[in-house]
Parts: C-alpha cells; sequence; structure tokens
C-alpha cells in the first residue's frame, strides 16, 4: 500500500519507487548497481521492500583498483586523490547507467555509497569516494551520498549501517547475518534488540595474499588454501588490540590491510604458499568466532546466514564450521554482491522519507538520526 507520508525530494506519491542502490565494499573490486521497487508506506510496518527489478557488478579497472588500494595504504598524494574521486564518479555512473538501459528504467533516486578510502571512526572521520553530480547528471534524478558521516558527526562509528535494512529484509527472528566482504561483519536480531559491529578481517586481507603471492586479484573459492594453519601466527594476530575493544566499533583496511600484511609477510614467507593461505583463513573465521561469543547465550532457533564475496571461500567456510557453533546457510533472497547494494536504496528511500537510518544501539550515535546529503538532478 502506498502511503501519503511526505518526502524531503519531489517523488511520485502513486506509486512504488524505483530505487538504485550502489555498493563499492572494502574489498575494493568494483561495484554493485541494483534497482528495487520500494513501497514507501511500508517503511512503517518494517516491510519498504517490494522487488528486485535488476543487478549489475561492474569491475574497477587494474590501474583504478591499485589507486584505490594506494589510497587505502595512505600512499596516494592529494591531486591523485582528487582526481581519483572523479574516476569512481564516472565508474559508478556507467555502471548505474548501463543497468537502467539494460532495464528500460528511469529511477526515481539513487543511493550512492562510493568507495570507502578511509575510515577513523575514532577521529570522527571517513572518507568515501565517487562524485554524486557525475551520478546526477548520468541518471537525472537525485542521489543522496555520504550517508556515514551524520552519524559519526555524533559520536558514532558510522558504521554498520546495514542492520537497519537487515531487519527489513529478513523480517521477524531470531537471526545471525554474517557478511564477509573485504571486512568482516555480524549482525544479530533475537526480536528485541539489535547487536551489530564489524569481526574482523574478511576478504581483504586473503585478497592481498592472493595478489602478493598468486598474481591474482583473488584466490577463486580458495582453492589455494588448502595447507596447515600455523596456529602459533593465528594466536598472535587475535590479541590484536581491535578484538579486546567492546562494541560499538569499525574497522577497515586502514587497520586489516597492505600495511598488515607488509608487516606480516616475513612470518608468513617463512611457511608454505597453501600454509600462508590457509593461516589467514583461519584468521577471518576465528575473529568470527571470538567475536561472535559477545552475543552468547543465543536466543533458541537462531538463524545463521552468511553473505558477500567471502561466502564462496571454501577454506573460510570450513574453517567457520569448526570454530563457529552455530550452522551458517548461504544467504540466497538475492545474487552474490546485490544484499549491501539493496540495503544501500533502502537507506536512500528512509533519507527522502526523513526517517532515521542508523541505529545507536549499533553505531554508538547519541541519537536516531536521517542519513546523508542530496544532489539534484
Amino acid at each position: 500500500m502506498i502511503s501519503s507520508m511526505r518526502t524531503r525530494v519531489p517523488l511520485p506519491e502513486d506509486r512504488p519507487w524505483r530505487v538504485l542502490g550502489l555498493m563499492s565494499g572494502t574489498s575494493a573490486d568494483g561495484v554493485d548497481v541494483v534497482a528495487i521497487e520500494v513501497d514507501p508506506g511500508g517503511f512503517q510496518a518494517g516491510q519498504p521492500f517490494r522487488a528486485l527489478l535488476g543487478h549489475h557488478s561492474c569491475a574497477y579497472l587494474e590501474p583504478v583498483r591499485q589507486q584505490v588500494l594506494a589510497a587505502a595504504s595512505n600512499a596516494l598524494d592529494p591531486a591523485a586523490l582528487c582526481i581519483l574521486q572523479r574516476r569512481l564518479g564516472n565508474h559508478h555512473a556507467r555502471a548505474a547507467y548501463d543497468l537502467c538501459a539494460s532495464l528500460d528504467l528511469r529511477p526515481d533516486l539513487a543511493a550512492l555509497h562510493g568507495q570507502t578510502v578511509q575510515h577513523h571512526p575514532g577521529q570522527g572521520a571517513s572518507l568515501q569516494l565517487a562524485d554524486p553530480y557525475v551520478l546526477a547528471e548520468a541518471l537525472k534524478c537525485p542521489v543522496v551520498w555520504d550517508l556515514r558521516r551524520r552519524d559519526l558527526a555524533l559520536g558514532g562509528q558510522g558504521a554498520p549501517l546495514v542492520p537497519l535494512p537487515e531487519r527489513w529484509l529478513h523480517g521477524a527472528g531470531p537471526w545471525l547475518a554474517l557478511n564477509l566482504g573485504g571486512i568482516a561483519n555480524l549482525a544479530l536480531w533475537d526480536g528485541q534488540r539489535t547487536r551489530a559491529w564489524d569481526t574482523g578481517p574478511g576478504m581483504s586481507l586473503l585478497d592481498l595474499a592472493a595478489q602478493r603471492w598468486l598474481g591474482l586479484p583473488f584466490d577463486p573459492e580458495g582453492a589455494t588454501a588448502t595447507g596447515q594453519v600455523a596456529g602459533s601466527l593465528l594466536a598472535r594476530w587475535l590479541l590484536h588490540p581491535y578484538f579486546p575493544a567492546v562494541p560499538p566499533k569499525s574497522t577497515g583496511r586502514e587497520v586489516f590491510g597492505e600495511a598488515w600484511l607488509a608487516e606480516e609477510a616475513p612470518a608468513l614467507e617463512a611457511l608454505p604458499l597453501a600454509d600462508r593461505l590457509a593461516t589467514l583463513a583461519a584468521f577471518t573465521a576465528a575473529a568470527v568466532a571470538q567475536e561472535a561469543t559477545r552475543v552468547a547465550p543465543w536466543p533458541g532457533g537462531l538463524r545463521g546466514l552468511v553473505s558477500g564475496g567471502g561466502a564462496r571461500h571454501q577454506r573460510v567456510r570450513q574453517e567457520l564450521s569448526e570454530r563457529l557453533p552455530l550452522p551458517l546457510e548461504d544467504d540466497t533472497a538475492f545474487p552474490s554482491g546485490a544484499r549491501e547494494a539493496v540495503s544501500w536504496a533502502l537507506l536512500g528511500a528512509a533519507s527522502a522519507l526523513g526517517l532515521p537510518g542508523n541505529l545507536p544501539e549499533v553505531t554508538g550515535a547519541a541519537r536516531p538520526v536521517v542519513l546523508g546529503s542530496w544532489v539534484w538532478a
């Protein structure tokens, strides 16, 4: 049922909205674009999502990807960072335009995440790159972007923001949703309360290791991670100061990225290649399992769901099955790579209605707040 709720932007009042969501995750491998149908009146009942209309994944060209990784490693000068903002805007705009053309669709609005290159919640700062004005010109529709910094301004982490859309999408609990992107995060909804935070590295270190030692952007399905886990290394890594920190908390490639791997490379290179990748896979799984104990005891009937690129990494899945006392099933509601983009589209629609998009109990912000800045077409 379409609601007469007043919007902050000029949007249709007599039909569902066609909303784009654009997500570039910490895997730094490209952009996922979705088009969804949203019932603006459905937010009141917690069911705004109506249908997935389409999904398009557009990988970064290697020079762009290397610049993104350099920016995340503090290796990009201000001029190059400025130009990268525009290049990423062009890439996102082309990906969104191509999806719309394939669907013969004119969107009502678009929600742009951008590519995170720096995230420093302790200093109240986070930087996502992709020029929203280029996107607005390409699509001829309003664009909401920069959704994290309002939460940061209120003392929050600016992340994770997907737990509220996860509630809209998953519905009644209890459920635990694990997303294995570049950085792993979990969200638990017990029907009364949401708890969510970043657990540590997801695929970021494994992908960097594949580049360093395999000459590949990633190790397909973890095919090389077949060796033995170096227990002493793993035990030392789990002493990292991020893990004892109490949620709300979030992290990124600034912590578990190129600098971390470079520091650990001498110890890893003393191992056979298969052992290096197996140990890094175990690190991802062990961090998830260790962090998941924070929400124990789990409610009865808890359903475990896993999504993200890491869900296809067989060694990570094996390590999770051995370390996490909760069976995980693949979240097949959306195509691989689409879920977070769907969440972002829903957050954009909520912003258009003037509805808060953060959960203070998750991010640590002082209060719920409407997220994002708007660019008019």
